[in-house]
C-alpha cells in the first residue's frame, strides 16, 4: 500500500506489522508543520492497509521526538490562523489515534518531550529506552499543557505526581515512567525495537476481531473520559499561545537554542 506521506514520517512493511518513524532525527524529530500534519493523518492510511494488524511506532536517531520545533511554534506569535489551525490538528492527532483500531506499541528510543510525550503515552503499550525519558515543559514556555498531559496523565497515574511534573516540567525517567504507569516496560536501548517488533509480531498472531474489539473497549473509558479535559484544554492552551509571558519565555529558548547550535535568526516578531 501506498501511504503519499512526507519523508518526515515513514511506513515500513514487516509482514502485518507496520513501522512507523517520525524521520527528522537532525532535529531531534522535532515537530514541524509537514510532521504534524503526517502524525494527523498517517492513522486513516493506516486503518485502510486490510494486511496490516500491529503498528509500532519510534523515532529515526537518537530521539523519539523533542516536541514542537522552536521555529515553527515561533511563527505562531505572529500568524493566529497558522496558530488555530495547528490546535485543531493537535487535537486530530490525538482524536484519530484514540479510535486507530488496531493496536500500537510505542518504542520509545529516546527524549519523548511534549506532543512528542502524549503521542507516546497515548499507545497502546510503551517500551521505553533505559535512555529514553518523558517530560511535559509546557508550563516553563507559559503554556497550557492541553495537547494531552494535563488532560490524560491524571487517568494513568497518581494526581499529585502527575502535578509535579505538569508544573515543573521536570524529565521522567524510563523507570520511573513505567513506576507511574505512563509506560509499560523498560529495555536495554539495543533490545528496544527488536522487543517492539517481537511483540508486534504476538500480537499480530491474535484473532484480530478479538484483538481490536478489546481495544476499542477499553478507548472508550479514555475517549469518555477526555472529551471535556482535552476541549478545555485546548482552548486553554489557545489563550496562553497569546500571552506575553509565552512569547517572552519562547523567543528566549529559541535564542538559546539556536546559540547553542551555533546559528543566529532573527527573532520572531
Amino acid at each position: 500500500m501506498t501511504y503519499d506521506l512526507p519523508d518526515v514520517l515513514t511506513v515500513e512493511s514487516d509482514g502485518p506489522v507496520r513501522i512507523v518513524t517520525v524521520n527528522r532525527p537532525d532535529e531531534l524529530n522535532a515537530v514541524n508543520k509537514e510532521l504534524h500534519w503526517a502524525l494527523a493523518h498517517v492513522w486513516r492510511r493506516l486503518a485502510a492497509d486490510r494486511d496490516a494488524a500491529v503498528v509500532v511506532l519510534t523515532g529515526a536517531g537518537r530521539a523519539f521526538s523533542a516536541g514542537g520545533d522552536l521555529d515553527w511554534i515561533s511563527s505562531f506569535l505572529d500568524d493566529p490562523v497558522a496558530r488555530d489551525e495547528s490546535i485543531r490538528e493537535g487535537a486530530e492527532i490525538i482524536e484519530e489515534l484514540l479510535r486507530f483500531p488496531l493496536p500500537v506499541i510505542a518504542a520509545v528510543n529516546g527524549p519523548a518531550v511534549g506532543l512528542g510525550a502524549s503521542i507516546a503515552v497515548l499507545c497502546d503499550i510503551v517500551l521505553m529506552s533505559e535512555r529514553a525519558f518523558l517530560a511535559d515543559p509546557h508550563v516553563a514556555v507559559g503554556l497550557v499543557a492541553g495537547d494531552g498531559g494535563a488532560a490524560f496523565w491524571p487517568l494513568l497515574t497518581p494526581i499529585l505526581r502527575s502535578r509535579e511534573y505538569l508544573y515543573t516540567g521536570d524529565r521522567i525517567p524510563a523507570a520511573t515512567a513505567v513506576e507511574l504507569g505512563l509506560a509499560s516496560r523498560v529495555t536495554a536501548p539495543d533490545d528496544l525495537l527488536p522487543e517492539a517488533r517481537l511483540l508486534a509480531a504476538r500480537l499480530a498472531a491474535q484473532p484480530p476481531q478479538a484483538l481490536q474489539g478489546t481495544k476499542r473497549i477499553v478507548n472508550m473509558y479514555l475517549s469518555q473520559a477526555l472529551a471535556g479535559p482535552m476541549q478545555a484544554g485546548f482552548a486553554a492552551e489557545v489563550h496562553t499561545m497569546q500571552t506575553p509571558e509565552h512569547r517572552d519565555r519562547l523567543l528566549a529558548l529559541r535564542e538559546n537554542t539556536d546559540r547553542q547550535n551555533g546559528r543566529r535568526k532573527e527573532p520572531a516578531r
